[in-house]
């Protein structure tokens, strides 16, 4: 491992912790400049995305966060809930096989936002959903009401 400080490879790992889904954490000091840093080591997936013109991509963690993370701007998310977002999408990727649809990575990251904060669902859902005007946004809404308006119901009769 390459020290960020100085790049000396000469480290050694001082505490190491198993964090829940897989990935192992470490704490690492350099032995040249003696400064203290962390690596997180996870499973590689080995998915090929299917894109909805058919073409085939390499799955890339660091989009779906980046997508994640953009929904996610200016509400009281902590990073640690948006990683432990992807982890979950990235368990449920792993057990569908080689191959996974993009609308299946879209579909399972707004479920996952849905239950996290719907104004993060929203804004996901209308860049996933390639919103075009207002309208797009009705049923979107319809569809995060409908629970609320049916527990509301089940209060009044």
């Amino acid at each position: 491992m390459k020290c960020p400080y100085c790049s000396s490879t000469d480290t050694k790992v001082t505490n190491k912790r198993n964090i829940e889904d897989g990935t192992i954490r470490r704490r690492r000091e350099c032995l040249k400049c003696n400064r203290r840093f962390t690596t997180y080591e996870r499973p590689e997936i080995e998915i090929i995305v299917v894109k909805k013109d058919n073409r085939r991509e390499d799955y890339d963690r660091k989009k779906l966060m980046d997508g994640i993370v953009k929904a996610c701007e200016k509400r009281p998310i902590s990073r640690e809930k948006i990683e432990k977002i992807v982890n979950c999408i990235e368990e449920n990727l792993r057990r569908k096989g080689k191959e996974v649809n993009s609308t299946v990575i879209g579909k399972l990251a707004m479920n996952q936002l849905k239950r996290l904060d719907k104004v993060a669902y929203v804004r996901f859902a209308s860049v996933y959903k390639d919103f075009q005007d207002i309208t797009d946004f009705s049923d979107l809404f319809k569809d995060i009401n409908t629970p609320l308006k049916r527990l509301n119901k089940n209060k009044r009769d």
